[in-house]
């Protein structure tokens, strides 16, 4: 008996010891589990709660089933703490501005706004309101709101576009990207772009040391999300603003300016210097025998990469005509284009360039026109030989040999001045005989004419002559007799009084 309950105990003991060291074991895992568990659990709920933290003053009230029942849609809960609060609502184009319900029922209509604690502009497509001190509570939009769109809480929108280059050349034409944010968080609505109007503007620091000294202001670009221009993809968000930076050369301060119906925001980027027109344009004239007037385009080497300059361009001829052409091949030395010397007359030359800068940044470029006068080439002048002198002319007498020398030094002069003389002489005679012809044409002419009137308005004669020697003595004796009558009058007229 004692034997057998000895060995009982013993093997009932094994597993009774080993059984309570693994349940204290399991029970210290556990308080040390829990213990590891709530450790780590108490920064998530914090982290958690400060997730919860509203950035915004408002926030949306009800779930999706919620806002799609219409007369729970566009619900929003503002905080006690908001001194002033500016709302959009985007809705159908065309629709009837929305109406905002408080907290207590009352409603702010578009059309009964103060204009002090209630700043309402209505668009064909949204409405943005200022309210001044709001109601705190849950508040809501009435309208045709668009499904997508919710309150949306304008606090601080900025504009963040990309550096402008550190080169920049008057005229170039440059592509800028740009998006905006609202309180550090892109904005996502597509519909935002009808809102806000984007533009850069330089404005001219006045220094004397610069050409642009005194200069206004210049609007340089505005910027679109419409996919037109330069913008790539529509509605994505990026806005594009094509520079054309036709403005003078000098020291700017750029304003990159976002406006609102309701307010400005401005961003004032560091001041930059605008070079001029790095393209440098000369031309050589015609001389006479090519019947080509050459135009040379080179560029400031130091700011331009000759080997990258593009080139495409037309010439106006004085007579009208336009002449395209490109010039592509790349090279050291500047490019050369030859322009028929037809006539006389003002040329214009309008170029585009496009290259690569010294600092590897590519770039578009309107060179200004570029104007010079043609005139008719002057045919080269003909070399008269040297007539080679025989040994006794050489030993002719000095006095002689000095003689001939100013003859031959005056006579070049007095040959040009008879000739002047002569061709004056010609050209007068040639005028007035041209002239003479001229009048003794016309005078044949007129006389011609004069006769033939006249013969026409005499009467036809008759055949047989009507007149008899009779009626001729008789005529005369007339004539005679009126001669003697006036004679006789005026010999027996009395003497005038004195």
């Amino acid at each position: 008996m004692s034997v057998a309950r000895i060995s009982e105990r013993s093997v009932a003991g094994l597993p009774f010891r080993q059984l309570f060291f693994g349940v204290i074991a399991l029970g210290l895992w556990l308080s040390v589990h829990n213990a590891i568990a709530q450790g780590s659990a108490t920064p998530t709920s914090t982290s958690s709660e400060s997730a919860q933290v509203p950035s915004s003053p408002i926030k949306e009230l009800g779930d999706s089933y919620h806002n799609s029942i219409k007369l729970l849609q566009n619900r929003f809960r503002v905080d006690h703490n908001v001194d002033e609060l500016t709302l959009i609502f985007f809705r159908k184009y065309g629709s009837a501005p929305v109406v905002l319900v408080r907290p207590d029922g009352s409603k702010i209509f578009q059309s009964q706004v103060d204009g002090e604690n209630v700043q309402w502009y209505d668009d064909a497509t949204y409405d943005m309101i200022r309210i001044k001190n709001p109601v705190p509570g849950p508040w809501q939009a009435v309208g045709q709101v668009l499904p997508g769109s919710r309150a949306m809480v304008l606090s601080d929108v900025q504009l963040h576009a990309e550096p402008l280059p550190k080169t920049l050349f008057s005229g170039e034409i440059l592509k800028q990207t740009a998006y905006l944010t609202n309180g550090d968080k892109p904005i996502e609505y597509e519909q935002f772009r009808d809102v806000v109007d984007l533009s850069i503007e330089f404005v001219s620091t006045n220094n004397p040391d610069f050409d642009n000294f005194g200069a206004g202001d210049a609007l340089i670009a505005t910027f679109e999300d419409n996919g037109r221009g330069m913008d790539e993809v529509p509605m994505d968000g990026t806005f594009t603003g094509q520079f054309n930076l036709a403005v003078t050369a000098g020291e700017w301060k750029p304003i990159f300016r976002v406006t609102t119906p309701m307010f400005t925001r401005e961003q004032v980027d560091p001041l930059l210097r605008l070079y001029p027109n790095p393209v440098l344009l000369s031309v050589t004239m015609d001389d006479g025998v090519e019947g080509y007037h050459t135009l040379y385009i080179d560029v400031e080497r130091d700011l331009v990469d000759i080997n990258s300059l593009l080139v495409d361009g037309k010439v106006r001829y004085p007579n009208g005509d336009v002449d395209n052409f490109s010039l592509t091949e790349p090279g050291d030395e500047p490019r050369e284009h030859k322009m028929v010397a037809l006539e006389e007359g003002m040329f214009r030359v309008k170029l585009t360039a496009y290259g690569t800068t010294t600092d590897g940044r590519d770039f578009i470029l309107d060179v200004p026109e570029y104007t010079f006068l043609g005139k008719s080439a002057t045919p080269p002048a003909i070399e008269q030989k040297e007539e080679v002198t025989s040994p006794a002319n050489t030993q002719a007498p000095a006095s002689t040999s000095t003689s001939t020398d100013v003859a031959a030094t005056v006579k070049p002069e007095e040959t040009s001045s008879v000739d002047g003389a002569m061709s004056t002489q010609t050209l007068i005679i040639l005028l007035a005989a041209v002239n003479g012809s001229i009048l003794l044409v016309g005078g044949i002419g007129i006389a011609i004419v004069l006769w033939k009137r006249k013969k026409v308005a005499q009467p036809p004669q008759a055949d047989s002559p009507s007149v008899t020697l009779t009626e001729k003595g008789e005529s005369n004796k007339r004539l005679i007799a009126r001669f003697t009558s006036l004679f006789s009058r005026k010999k027996t007229a009395p003497p005038e009084e004195k």
